[in-house]
């Protein structure tokens, strides 16, 4: 900003000398010159310029032909003060420190600035251009006085019929003053910038920076396993970003521990339940191998396939969990017409029915298509699921009722799907067991091997990753149990989408 205040500043300075020093010129020829022989008339110079108003910072010096000054304002006007001067004292720390604080302040203005400066055409000493004033050219500078101090200087010749009778310089200092009360000006306000930079770089740090550093170290430690859960204190109940992101880095945590915690009690369930067949087909090998009578040898054979069956069954319902957990993560989710799902799928079990197995129906309403958001396989396997429970459990020649219908809940408008069956119903202190992993209650007579106990937990995985809900309940009729219902919500897909 200096630099242009300065370069505007010495163009109009510029123009006012060169203007000015025509008219004296121009007056001095006229009136201060004379005619035999043509010279200076130095009487009436010296008169002229006392009598010219000027400023302390302007100053008028004319040299004659041979480059010798002839007139000074500086020395016309020289006047002494009789003001008695303040007593000498020693300036206070303050003072001092002041003074010193804006002296380095000007150097560094100086320092910074001078780089950009406009530059002047030439910069030449007094003598250099009364020397070519003198062969009659017009001559701007930018020099230092001999008080040192920065002037801007014009000399032009005094011509006389075609002669240069001598020559005339002005040059003002006020420049160089009015660029440091500019600067004096600036300083108060580069304080209170320096000072809002400090506190916005406090409030910043303390307020964000230290903060995320807090939640980049609690990271940290839950990564190097030092700490299971983020425990950030005070940041939990911010009531800005900084608690929203805390809170949501608690949140994951605590849901990432669940998630191990889970994978461990699966892992062991796995083992587990893989134990118990392989336990099983172990003793039916060390009792075949001890026997020597057919009947029991035939009959530890039976048992060794059943178990064999059973291990197939754990190993390819496990396998398909885990990809189905793969396929939850990676797949987009779209618009799904569940009508047309249900239809599909029911037509299946209608096309591939035995005799005595239990019939599949389908209750939807006509009209338009009922959609939700989510991932066409995974919900055709909640289906699935549901439809095998409830045939597994059904009498022969039973029917399952499949009924898709939308409703108001609780959560606002939701796609209710209701899979019923015809058999004994689920007892009251297992409903909501009975979506454990590995946890099975088989029906009487059913074969053995079957049911792996993951189904129905597959069912509440998938229905919660669709941001839905799944429960079980008993339907009752004239106050007797006639069969289990399992209900399953959806939320609509939106219409906007």
């Amino acid at each position: 900003m200096l630099n242009e205040v300065r370069a505007s500043l010495v163009n109009a300075r510029k123009a006012s000398l060169e203007e000015m020093s025509q008219l004296i010129s121009s007056f001095m020829t006229d009136n201060a010159t004379t005619e035999q022989p043509v010279a200076l008339d130095l009487d009436e110079v010296i008169r002229q310029l006392t009598a010219m108003p000027l400023t302390n910072a302007t100053r008028i010096i004319v040299h004659d032909p041979q480059q010798e000054i002839v007139a000074d304002t500086r020395l016309l006007k020289d006047v002494i003060d009789t003001t008695d001067l303040p007593p000498l004292r020693e300036p206070s720390w303050l003072e001092q420190t002041w003074l010193d604080t804006v002296r380095a302040i000007n150097r560094t203005f100086d320092s910074v600035s001078s780089p950009g400066r406009q530059p002047i055409a030439e910069v030449l000493t007094l003598e250099e251009e009364v020397a070519r004033a003198v062969e009659g050219e017009g001559v701007f500078s930018e020099r230092f006085n001999d008080q040192a101090e920065r002037v801007l200087s014009v000399t032009m010749p005094i011509e006389k019929v075609l002669r240069v009778v001598g020559t005339l310089t002005i040059e003002t200092s006020d420049v160089s003053e009015i660029i440091a009360a500019e600067r004096a000006a600036l300083i108060p306000l580069i304080i209170v910038a320096i000072l809002v930079s400090i506190i916005t770089a406090t409030l910043l740090t303390l307020g964000i920076a230290r903060p995320l550093r807090r939640l980049a170290i609690a990271s940290d430690r839950v990564t190097m396993g030092v700490s299971q859960k983020l425990n950030l204190g005070r940041l939990h109940d911010r009531r800005d970003e900084i608690g929203d992101l805390s809170r949501a880095m608690e949140a994951m945590t605590v849901s990432l521990y669940d998630r191990i915690q889970e994978n461990e009690r699966f892992a062991a369930d796995v083992a587990h339940e893989l134990k118990n067949p392989l336990t099983s087909i172990r003793s039916a090998v060390e009792t075949s191998q001890a026997v020597s009578d057919p009947a029991i040898k035939e009959k530890m054979a039976n048992v060794i396939a059943r178990d064999v069956v059973r291990l197939d069954r754990l190993i390819s319902d496990i396998s398909n969990l885990s990809r189905l957990e793969a396929e939850i993560v990676r797949e987009k989710l779209s618009r799904v017409d569940l009508r047309k799902l249900l239809e599909d799928i029911v037509s299946i079990y209608s096309d591939t029915a035995r005799n005595g197995d239990a019939k599949v129906k389908l209750v939807a309403p006509a009209g338009a298509p009922i959609e939700v958001m989510g991932r066409e396989g995974p919900l055709g396997q909640v289906v699935r699921n549901l439809v095998e429970n409830a045939r597994s459990f059904s009498p022969p020649g039973g029917e399952v009722t499949v009924t898709l219908a939308n409703v108001s809940a609780a959560r606002g408008p939701m796609v209710r799907l209701l899979v019923e069956d015809q058999g004994p119903g689920i007892p009251p202190d297992k409903l909501e067991k009975i979506f454990q992993r590995f946890y099975t209650d088989r029906p009487v007579g059913a074969k053995f091997g079957n049911n792996s106990g993951l189904g129905l937990s597959i069912v509440r995985q998938i229905a919660e990753t669709h941001r839905g809900s799944v429960w079980a309940e008993n339907r009752m009729i004239d106050g007797a149990i006639a069969g289990a219902r399992f209900v399953v919500e959806l939320p609509p897909a939106p219409l906007d989408i």
